[in-house]
């Protein structure tokens, strides 16, 4: 199992993605599976899908982070947020950071964030885009390595404390 995080952007739009890649017949994908077919009120799974009927390979399950309470945020997670990590895998399939030849046998599950006062649809794209990518990069790459975690646990700043 590979994990990425990634925080990108500013503002109301900010994003933070968690995601875990791996196979089909192992715990990511059990995860996917279970996630799918166990929506909750407010947090309902869906798949990344670049259009209608076109979703991206490696599979993805985008799994909302924040309660979603309005149709105004529901739109933005069905809209902006869902095309954005959808071009992200497939940009990062035709980059060679997920080898082609993974791109069936494993899946993507992906939370995301999306703030309830959020309204930028282009902010929301760009930053879940670029979060999406360098979360990918980094789960594939295994980011940060411990020598760097070890190095850095000191005089990191978290940016919400």
């Amino acid at each position: 199992m590979l994990v990425g995080e990634a925080l990108v952007g500013e503002g109301n739009e900010v994003a933070h993605i968690d995601l875990v890649i791996g196979g089909k017949n192992g715990p990511v994908g059990e995860a996917f599976a279970v996630s799918l077919a166990s929506p909750r009120e407010g947090h309902t799974p869906l798949l990344a899908v670049l259009e209608p009927n076109l979703q991206p390979k490696p599979a993805t399950l985008i799994v909302p982070k924040v309660t979603l309470k309005t149709m105004e945020q529901c739109e933005l997670m069905y809209g902006p947020a869902q095309a954005a990590v959808a071009r992200a895998v497939a940009d990062s399939v035709e980059e060679g950071v997920i080898p082609r030849e993974k791109a069936e046998e494993w899946v993507i599950v992906c939370s995301v964030f999306i703030h309830p006062k959020a309204g930028d649809k282009s902010r929301i794209y760009r930053y879940n885009y670029e979060a999406t990518k360098l979360a990918i990069k980094r789960a594939v790459n295994r980011e940060p390595s411990v020598d760097e975690v070890l190095e850095k646990k000191d005089s990191a700043k978290h940016p919400f404390l």
